[in-house]
């Protein structure tokens, strides 16, 4: 399964992009695109959205990617993975219902 690291490389790759090519079109440092690729660090959802501008891709695919990511680096340990799933998912759309003025 590709994390959001793993599509970014890829897409940079497919386009034979250099990592210095791609942190300039996007004004983010080398290092940190470099890290972004690696996992090693997570992006803001601005940076997302830049990188599916730059590559063309569906923007609420990557965004969808990027914050599985980060639940799943939450939660992976936890042996009730489900269980905290469903609730969360019950939250977000109670949240969301409030939130909306519905």
């Amino acid at each position: 399964m590709e994390t959001f690291g793993d599509i970014i490389k890829i897409e940079r790759e497919n386009k034979g992009l250099l990592l210095r090519q791609v942190a300039s079109a996007l004004d983010i440092d080398q290092a940190i695109v470099s890290k972004f690729e690696r996992g090693e660090r997570k992006p803001s959802k601005e940076q997302v959205e830049k990188f599916a501008e730059f590559y063309d891709l569906d923007k609420n695919k990557l965004i969808t990617s990027w914050l599985s990511d980060q639940i799943a680096n939450t939660i992976y340990y936890e042996e009730n993975i489900g269980e905290v799933l469903k609730v969360a998912e019950e939250k977000a759309i109670y949240l969301k219902t409030i939130h909306d003025g519905k």
